[in-house]
């Protein structure tokens, strides 16, 4: 098959020299999938930002294909020129069977359209819950909603992330979706456990960094580290929990880590915690599981968390601080939930697996 990613802010994950621009965990997901499917021998395209590099250059076997630059164009009319225009010209030049597209947004609908015109497949992966509720899409502009909504009728394979997902978008948009776990990248060499807490996300309002501020404020003993970039629409909340965070003499910020580097982080965790009332399947989780670092977290998609015993779901933040203080206080238990976590990922994540059923629903979409 002959495989192309619209994953614009692909390259930072893709490419060492492009790694200090941001990324989410949906990024990281793509360039996995991109590269294990190049290692099996599928010819793998990506349309990606245009950061400056050359047209068509290959990064590990993967063809990428200049887009446009994110800052380019005038307001209202960029959306023509040039992010629809050159968006098409990539989408041409890398000439796929089958278009993979990753979060809900007016990319969705210029894809489907284009694979209409050139009848071409397209397959849609479903970032976060809220893609799957027409009520609560982060979507900002009314076209843009509409144009997703244009998309996802059109997709020729819907992929989830859970079971609550599935269920979701069958009721709210009448359109039946696979579940399909995610890739993991193994950890590094062992480094010791020098951070009792971990956060990591990018800093918005629903990932609700505020609470581990507060976290840090009520466990004065522990070692927390906070890693986020500054996102677009967000500066605010970045600069007031920046210096929220360096009055606290117990929580290092880091701001912005690359990709390359955040194996150590999670190995360095005794915990990982996340404070989002909302999210997907988060990437950072099974980064964490796979170093054997337990979760505390508000959201547990599908109860994995409690069901598997791969940490704490909890629904306050007294019962959060609670259960962080148990998992890093006694060594026994933290012992036993790490366990888990390395079980758990070796049982439910072995590459073969998790690959196998991209595999066989992409190869069905193409009829065989």
């Amino acid at each position: 098959m002959k495989i192309c990613f619209l994953g614009m802010d692909n390259l930072p994950v893709l490419a060492d020299e492009f790694k200090a621009y941001g990324i989410g965990g949906e990024q990281v997901q793509q360039t996995l999938l991109a590269r294990s499917l190049t290692e099996i021998g599928h010819d793998v395209r990506m349309v990606v930002y245009d950061y400056g590099q050359a047209d068509r250059r290959a990064w590990d076997g993967i063809m990428t294909h200049r887009a446009y630059r994110p800052a380019d164009g005038m307001p209202m009319l960029r959306f023509f020129y040039p992010r629809w225009t050159k968006t098409w010209h990539a989408l041409r030049d890398a000439d796929a069977d089958i278009y993979y597209v990753s979060c809900a947004g007016m990319l969705l609908g210029l894809v489907a359209m284009f694979c209409k015109l050139h009848g071409r497949k397209l397959v849609f992966r479903v970032a976060h819950d809220t893609d799957c509720r027409p009520d609560a899409l982060l979507i900002k502009y009314w076209r843009d909603k509409k144009l997703y909504e244009y998309g996802l009728r059109r997709a020729d394979l819907i992929l989830v992330q859970s079971y609550q997902q599935q269920s979701e978008m069958l009721r709210n948009y009448a359109k039946k979706s696979v579940v399909a776990k995610m890739l993991v990248q193994p950890p590094r060499a062992a480094v010791t456990r020098d951070i009792d807490v971990l956060w990591v996300n990018n800093l918005r309002h629903f990932k609700r960094p505020d609470l581990l501020i507060q976290l840090a404020q009520r466990m004065p003993h522990l070692r927390f580290c906070m890693i986020g970039g500054r996102q677009e629409n967000f500066s605010e909340l970045y600069d007031e929990i920046h210096d929220l965070a360096r009055k606290l003499p117990n929580l290092q910020f880091l701001g912005r880590v690359p990709y390359q580097e955040m194996s150590s982080y999670y190995g360095r965790a005794r915990v990982f915690v996340n404070t989002s009332d909302s999210e997907g399947f988060p990437n950072s989780y099974l980064q964490a599981w796979i170093h054997g670092t337990p979760t505390v977290a508000f959201f547990d998609p599908d109860s994995i968390i409690d069901r598997e015993q791969l940490g704490f779901a909890v629904r306050s933040l007294d019962e959060m601080c609670e259960k962080v203080a148990d998992l890093v206080g006694d060594k026994q238990l933290h012992e036993e939930y790490s366990s888990n976590c390395k079980s758990y990922m070796k049982s439910a994540y072995a590459d073969s697996a998790v690959l196998a059923t991209y595999l066989s629903e992409m190869k069905e979409v193409c009829g065989g």
